[in-house]
């Protein structure tokens, strides 16, 4: 009887920190701030500050454009824009002027923690704006994991991004996680419902409006989608997207690459598609040799 009280009592224990402890505790890390110190900028840029609607200051580098369109970089979660150091020199030496910006609560932005960047569509608006300012023709964005993510929760809100790529988005929100029905089984979803509502409540932050309706009503943003070949969940979600913007996206799923590893990859390969949809979807032409 003994043993089967101390089998019984070792499974519950396995189940209340599989079920309870584990995502109430992954919600309290992503409420955390995630600082990280910035190198130098990449060269030609300089570094920028700029403020948000609520008052939260962002850090930056910022290259003019040579071709008349300007894209914003946004880094995935936890890290920092020296995290996209790689794409900024990319796209500046396609031409482009490149906005590369520490999301609220990363980097050396300031700000509250949120590692799913529930207000990053604020982030994105004082982006835009400062790219507005710079008379730019165009502008358009590129966004890594929950860069990606929030690029497309702020299309939108945004109709300035004329162009969005999306490397590696999947779901930073319950609503955005139940959009599959494969996910929607209250068995398979329970640790994840549980995750977000935990970040809710350690944050105090609303979830926002979800990528599927974000792009769903984006109607005049033309997206081009990067899945991981080794990430099921990414495939899953981003042909959900393609969906819905219908002829207004495209798809590539890279084979063989793992979570926003195309790039490194295969950097000629994403360098030319890239380039080639940010200047169709722009009207740009190639920078002047």
């Amino acid at each position: 009887m003994r043993v089967l009280k101390t089998i019984i009592c070792g499974v519950l224990l396995v189940v209340c920190l599989l079920y309870l402890l584990l995502p109430v505790g992954f919600g309290g890390y992503a409420s955390l701030r995630f600082p990280s110190e910035v190198g130098d900028p990449p060269a030609g840029f300089q570094e920028i500050t700029l403020t948000t609607q609520d008052g939260v200051g962002l850090k930056g580098w910022y290259i003019p454009s040579q071709n008349g369109a300007a894209i914003l970089l946004l880094h995935g979660g936890t890290g920092s824009r020296e995290n996209i150091r790689p794409y900024a020199h990319m796209l500046a030496y396609e031409g482009f002027g490149v906005l590369a910006i520490d999301l609220r609560g990363h980097g050396e932005s300031g700000g509250e923690g949120n590692g799913f960047d529930w207000d990053g569509t604020r982030d994105v608006a004082a982006a835009v704006a400062y790219l507005q300012e710079q008379n730019v023709s165009s502008i358009g964005g590129l966004g890594t994991s929950l860069g990606g993510e929030v690029l497309l929760g702020a299309a939108s809100a945004q109709p300035a991004l004329k162009a969005i790529v999306s490397d590696g988005a999947t779901h930073r929100s319950i609503d955005d996680y139940l959009i599959l029905p494969s996910r929607q089984n209250l068995l398979r979803s329970w640790t994840t419902r549980l995750m977000y509502a935990s970040t809710a409540v350690f944050t105090g932050d609303t979830p926002p409006v979800t990528i599927l309706d974000s792009v769903t009503a984006a109607q005049e943003t033309r997206l081009f989608l990067i899945a991981a070949g080794t990430e099921e969940q990414e495939i899953e979600y981003n042909t959900r997207f393609l969906e819905a913007a219908g002829d207004r996206a495209s798809l590539w799923v890279v084979p063989g690459a793992k979570h926003t590893g195309a790039f490194s990859d295969r950097p000629e390969e994403y360098t030319a598609q890239v380039t080639r949809f940010f200047r169709s979807a722009m009207n740009v032409n190639p920078a002047p040799a």
